[in-house]
């Protein structure tokens, strides 16, 4: 039997290790279209800030290890393009740009998803912040900025503003809601707090920034 997973990091892997544990003989083939299949997601804010220092300790897993310890197959840097489900196949675009039809028994779809940018004026020239390829443009593009702003107070955004001011840098945090980690009861977020916050030189907290002026 093959099984062919789409998308690999934390759903994808969980589910080709799962599978072999419960397909011993299986053919177990993961198709990553990023660089790095298995990372830490929640470290990345923390590589930026220096809390994590070494860009290493955010790779878990890579396809030589995921092959010699799981017998599974990771492909990385190719991309489904296409499901053909009649014929039980699937198109993908290689590394060096060529495409091939890969055969499937089962199918698995752990694509993940894609940063929200909202449609306002010059988001084209913003950095999302989702995979480890996304942190190191940050990164760059911190060594000379004195000033950012950050889209989204959810866990992610709050974490990024926090290391962001760890660099030094001057930040602007920006959310939609009329408060900051959504999941929180607004109780226990109320920017009540945030002139201490600024007086160690934390963020300056905008809310409500999705409304209409």
């Amino acid at each position: 039997m093959r099984i062919v997973i789409i998308g690999g990091v934390a759903a994808g892997m969980s589910a080709a290790t799962r599978l072999r544990r419960l397909q011993e003989d299986a053919e177990i083939i993961v198709v990553e279209r990023g660089e790095h299949v298995s990372f830490a997601n929640c470290g990345l804010p923390y590589h930026l800030g220096g809390v994590i220092e070494n860009r290493s300790a955010l790779l878990l897993q890579t396809p030589e290890s995921l092959a010699a310890r799981f017998r599974i197959d990771v492909r990385v840097r190719t991309e489904a393009r296409a499901i053909h489900p009649a014929e039980r196949t699937v198109e993908l675009r290689l590394p060096d740009g060529t495409v091939e039809s890969l055969g499937y028994d089962e199918l698995v779809l752990t694509p993940g998803a894609a940063p929200v940018r909202p449609p306002i004026p010059g988001i084209e020239h913003a950095l999302t912040l989702r995979d480890v390829t996304d942190l190191d443009q940050i990164i760059d593009a911190a060594e000379d900025a004195a000033e950012a702003v950050v889209i989204g107070a959810g866990f992610i955004g709050v974490e990024v503003a926090e290391n962001l001011v760890a660099r030094g840098i001057s930040v602007h945090l920006v959310e939609a809601a009329g408060h900051v980690i959504a999941p929180l009861d607004p109780e226990m977020a109320e920017p009540g707090p945030l002139p201490v916050a600024r007086q160690r030189r934390g963020p300056e907290a905008a809310l409500d920034g999705g409304r209409d002026r």
